[in-house]
């Protein structure tokens, strides 16, 4: 297929550890904002820089199904989950290049510190656009991005909070 007849995508790739309306307010302003026919979300079997989640694989896979199911044009894919072990983004990005016209890569402010740590950092700052979600507490860098976009998130929320929260309450 002629990568001008393929759909223009985005790809949004997290822990989802769970999935919360900040996620969800990345995808309704991606959606918004870039010139795409769709946006692929892709929950981690596991985050290269984490050792464990809280919720189960299927458990993330669900709930991150269940938030963007009205939305026609997300579409939420299970690759990483099915790879079975901890994915680098490069890999999910060179498996969707075969179908899609990958242009943009949505990452979170939180990712800029160590993103030139990510395997295969130089192949994808020529591959893509980076979109970077704003979030409170962190600051935009962005002088290792070769080309980038920014998405204002005003969202005081992160899955780490969540997950202190069901920890604290539980009896």
């Amino acid at each position: 297929m002629f990568k001008d007849t393929q759909e223009r995508v985005a790809l949004f790739g997290g822990s989802f550890d769970p999935p919360h309306i900040g996620h969800k307010l990345v995808v309704i302003e991606a959606l918004r904002l870039l010139e795409i026919n769709r946006l692929v979300v892709i929950p981690t079997y596991l985050n290269l820089f984490k050792t464990n989640t809280h919720f189960s694989t299927a458990q993330r896979l669900k709930m991150t199904s269940e938030m963007f199911k009205a939305f026609s044009n997300v579409l939420v894919s299970d690759f990483e989950i099915k790879e079975g072990e901890p994915t680098p983004t490069a890999k999910s990005l060179a498996h969707f290049q075969e179908q899609y016209r990958v242009k943009y890569l949505i990452i979170g402010a939180d990712n800029l510190a160590s993103i030139d740590k990510w395997y295969n950092f130089t192949w994808l700052n020529e591959q893509i656009t980076w979109v970077v979600a704003t979030r409170r507490g962190y600051s935009v860098d962005t002088s290792k991005l070769r080309v980038f976009k920014i998405l204002e998130i005003d969202a005081d929320i992160s899955s780490t909070q969540i997950r202190n929260n069901i920890v604290k309450d539980k009896p």
